[in-house]
């Protein structure tokens, strides 16, 4: 968790006015709010988050996993509610956790039932898979009558997976199938490889996107500059959205601060614009770096500036819209 030294005195306005300091660049954030953005909000707009994670370790086998690690454990949606307790999160997009492929129907059937059991604030969720897998076609067929499914993702930033792994004919092929059946395809990849993400896009006019973690910029990289070349040209793709989550956890050990993060955030926001853009909490994944809501307030400080119609969107009207949700 980050250090930082808090201040009771100061308001939940000076947070704001700091926050937007930091969102405009216009001067230099305390030490106490580089760190800490738990001070309670003025303005609770409503939150839907596209990006929950939740595993129980008694049913799915997580190899990503680092035995003794602080996500080495299980973390239900009980957990998730008492983490976001306070805060006004309205739905939530349950997001694949990289089962092994042969529980990925399982991790299916699992969240499926929570969502039909209305186990609020769990709505839809986004399903793991192999788009070039020759078995793919029939994944999809034995799924895609599933109400709650809205999209697939393969996690593409392992190291097990070949740089242009993206761009193979087996691949674009998958990827195309995914626009056949109303899914969309989130991309969660290297920052390098955002170049082909764009020519993915192009490979499947019919399909839609969305960019996972500002496309995995890290709020240690000096030099974003390829990175910000590379979003803005996959930005002006019209199908795809980008979601505003995961940065964070590339500060773990407490090397972030507001100001770390609102360059890569205003970047995002500005290349995507006010409509194509959504909240996720990367939960519990973010706690490697901060608490839940010491990410939602990050965020909430570095846009107060934007208005409140902007805001809105990018906290909850978005994501129901995108992720077609009642």
């Amino acid at each position: 968790m980050p250090m930082f030294l808090r201040t009771p005195s100061a308001s939940r306005r000076t947070l704001l006015r700091q926050g937007a300091a930091a969102a405009l660049g216009c001067a230099a954030l305390p030490a106490w709010l580089h760190a800490d953005a738990s001070a309670p909000s003025e303005k609770q707009w409503p939150i839907v988050d596209t990006h929950l994670h939740l595993w129980d370790l008694e049913r799915f086998r997580l190899d990503w996993i680092e035995p003794g690690t602080p996500l080495d454990r299980s973390y239900l949606l009980e957990h998730f509610r008492e983490a976001a307790a306070d805060l006004p999160f309205e739905q939530c997009v349950y997001m694949e956790v990289d089962v092994r492929p042969e529980q990925q129907s399982a991790e299916i059937e699992y969240v499926t039932t929570l969502c039909r059991e209305q186990q609020r604030p769990l709505a839809a969720m986004v399903v793991s898979g192999r788009p070039a897998d020759e078995r793919f076609a029939d994944y999809l067929r034995q799924h895609r009558e599933n109400p709650y499914i809205r999209g697939l993702r393969q996690v593409l930033h392992t190291p097990a997976t070949p740089r242009g792994y993206m761009l193979e004919r087996s691949f674009v092929r998958g990827i195309q199938m995914l626009g056949e059946v109303g899914w969309h395809f989130e991309l969660c990849l290297r920052p390098a490889e955002l170049a082909d993400a764009a020519r993915l896009v192009d490979l499947c006019p019919d399909t839609r996107f969305v960019l996972d973690h500002c496309g995995n910029a890290s709020v240690l990289e000096e030099d974003l500059d390829p990175w910000r070349r590379d979003i803005a040209r996959l930005a002006e793709r019209e199908q795809v959205a980008a979601k505003i989550s995961g940065i964070i956890a590339s500060g773990a050990g407490g090397r972030w601060s507001v100001d770390h993060l609102a360059p890569i955030i205003n970047h995002t926001l500005d290349c995507f614009g006010p409509d194509r853009v959504v909240f996720g909490s990367d939960w519990p994944v973010c706690t490697l770096a901060a608490s839940l809501r010491q990410w939602v307030e990050a965020l909430r400080a570095i846009v107060c500036q934007r208005s409140e119609a902007d805001q809105r969107k990018l906290f909850a009207e978005n994501a129901r819209r995108l992720y077609r949700l009642a």
